[in-house]
C-alpha cells in the first residue's frame, strides 16, 4: 500500500498524484494507493494520516510531496515505514512563516488562514534528524523555486538520494521515476 501525502496548497487532484493513480492502474494497482485531502490543520493532517496507518494490513510506503514529506518523515521515524520525499519541505514552520495570512487552495477552492498556531502544530512533528536513512529515497530538483533542495540533501544524507539539475518544486521528471518509486515500495 502506497500513502501520497500532498504539499501546502496541493491536494489528490495534482499531477503527481494523478500520475501515480493511473500508472498503478495502468499496471492493475489500482487499490494500492490511498490519496485523500489532507487537512490544512497539521494536528489534524496527522490524525487522519495515523488513522489510515493504523487500518492498514501491511506496513505502507510513504510518498510525500513537499510539507507531506514533512509530515512523511515524522511518521517514518514513528512507525518504522519507507518513505520516498520529493521536493520536501525540511523547515516547513520557517518556510511556512512567509505565507501566514488568506490562503486559497487552487485545486479545491478552499480558502482559509494560515495562522501562527497552523506553525506552532508544525513544530510538534519536527523530527531533529532522521535514524535509518536506508528507509528514504530523496527526489529533488536543484531549480526548485520554493525550495533550496540543499536542506533535503543535507538532512537526508545517508539515504538514496537522486538530485537533477534543473525543473522546479513540482518535480518535473516525476512520471520518469514512478515504475522506480512502485518498486520502492515493494509494489513492482
Amino acid at each position: 500500500m502506497i500513502l501520497y501525502l500532498h504539499g501546502f496548497l496541493s491536494a489528490p487532484t495534482s499531477r503527481k498524484a494523478l500520475s501515480l493513480r493511473a500508472y498503478l492502474a495502468a499496471h492493475g494497482q489500482e487499490d494500492a494507493l490511498w490519496c485523500e485531502q489532507l487537512p490544512v490543520s497539521p494536528r489534524a493532517a496527522m490524525a487522519l494520516l495515523e488513522k489510515q496507518i493504523a487500518g492498514c494490513a501491511t506496513a505502507p510506503v510513504l510518498i510525500g510531496s513537499s510539507l507531506g514529506g514533512y509530515y512523511a518523515t515524522w511518521l517514518v521515524e514513528r512507525h518504522g515505514l519507507k518513505a520516498v520525499l520529493v521536493n520536501p519541505a525540511v523547515l516547513a514552520p520557517l518556510t511556512l512563516e512567509r505565507h501566514l495570512g488568506p490562503q486559497e487552495n487552487l485545486y479545491t477552492g478552499e480558502r482559509f488562514e494560515l495562522t501562527p498556531t497552523h506553525l506552532d502544530e508544525l513544530r510538534t512533528f519536527e523530527t531533529a534528524r532522521i535514524t535509518r536513512p536506508e528507509r528514504y529515497w530523496l527526489l529533488v530538483e536543484t531549480g526548485d523555486e520554493v525550495l533550496d533542495y540543499r536542506h533535503a540533501v543535507a538532512y537526508y544524507i545517508g539515504a538514496r538520494q537522486t538530485v537533477l539539475p534543473g525543473g522546479d518544486h513540482r518535480f518535473s521528471r516525476w512520471e520518469k521515476y514512478l515504475g522506480e518509486i512502485v518498486q520502492f515500495a515493494g509494489l513492482g
